[in-house]
């Protein structure tokens, strides 16, 4: 790759990506060219400017880091993408190498770990952060290769998307505007969601949104 890798930072705390920035742009070849505040935000920046690497958080508005990393495999499959969260946590893991994730770095020992992760990735190459076994990383990635069944997701990605949605107040006609889809397909998707959870209402759907990680408490 000619010149510095071109990254895009995204995270909703201000002062957390300016921490972040400094990081990266502390090593000759890492340049920050765009930052986002949400993971909609991030998949428009990545779309529309010449972007290597992708750092995301994982809980962030509209869109989280998971979803914009899912979105942005699709559409971009050379981009290069790292997650970037608070979280320890093996779920979490799992999804962000589904996703398309090449590395997973807890923001914790962002300092020590952050750099050589971006560097990983412009190699093609994974990270994982110390702790996390790399064997799990391996049978995983076996797994997914010869088509061997994944645990089954609670819900499906479209109905994750909407799950958010509606747990952060938005509206139908919101829903579908920011989705591209019909509000009559919204309100099918939300139906489905209530019944296949086994719940009554927003509220209801709100902490589940909670406890998946989705929103922020």
């Amino acid at each position: 790759m000619a010149g510095p890798t071109r990254v895009l930072l995204a995270d909703d705390h201000t002062l957390v990506r300016r921490g972040v920035r400094l990081i990266l742009e502390g090593e000759p070849d890492l340049t920050v060219v765009a930052e986002a505040g949400d993971g909609a935000e991030a998949v428009e920046l990545a779309r529309a400017r010449e972007v290597d690497l992708a750092v995301l958080d994982i809980a962030m508005p509209r869109m989280t880091g998971l979803q914009a990393a899912r979105e942005l495999s699709r559409r971009l499959p050379d981009l290069r993408i790292l997650i970037l969260t608070m979280y320890d946590n093996e779920q979490y893991f799992f999804e962000a190498l589904k996703a398309g994730a090449s590395g997973y770095v807890l923001k914790s020992v962002a300092d020590r770990d952050l750099v050589e992760a971006c560097q990983a990735a412009v190699r093609d190459e994974s990270f994982v952060y110390p702790g996390a076994e790399r064997a799990l990383v391996r049978s995983y990635l076996d797994r997914l290769h010869r088509g061997v069944d994944l645990p089954a997701r609670a819900v499906t990605e479209r109905e994750e998307e909407i799950l958010k949605l509606v747990a952060e107040g938005h509206t139908t006609k919101e829903i579908g505007e920011l989705l591209f889809i019909s509000a009559k397909t919204v309100e099918r998707h939300r139906a489905n969601l209530l019944a296949k959870l086994g719940m009554r209402d927003r509220l209801e759907l709100t902490r589940y949104a909670i406890r998946a990680g989705l929103i922020d408490p």
